[in-house]
């Protein structure tokens, strides 16, 4: 059974930082990409960032870029996203999604196969 489960979403004050986590289970790692995305109350859901697990390539969207980092942990199959500086437009469910064999830099939702529940981030002003 596929599972992706993110962990670390909470309440932070603007300026501050979060880690949320992303682990999988039930399919073959290295053969996917992961993406991070978000939704916010009334809005469309966003791509936040990506990276291909076989090489590691990672992708950010510009309204994060230079201020959230994405990693993975190929032992634990687990991808991070670390979001520092955090401001209240960041608020929104954060899901994690694995696409099967995409290419760098894919960050287009109906491309992936699998999705988490989402873990809530709020950042307060």
């Amino acid at each position: 059974e596929v599972q992706l489960v993110e962990s670390g979403g909470g309440l932070v004050q603007a300026g501050g930082s979060l880690k949320l986590s992303c682990a999988a289970s039930g399919f073959t790692f290295d053969d996917y990409a992961i993406g991070w995305f978000r939704q916010a109350p009334g809005k469309e859901r966003e791509g936040v960032s990506c990276i291909t697990i076989r090489d590691s390539s990672t992708y950010y969207a510009d309204s994060v870029k230079g201020r959230f980092t994405i990693s993975s942990d190929n032992a634990k199959n687990t991808v991070y996203l670390q979001m520092n500086s955090l401001k209240p437009e960041d608020t929104a469910v954060y899901y994690c999604a694995a696409g099967y064999r995409l290419r760098a830099g894919v960050l287009v939702s109906r491309r992936y196969d699998y999705w988490g529940q989402g873990t809530q981030v709020t950042v307060s002003s």
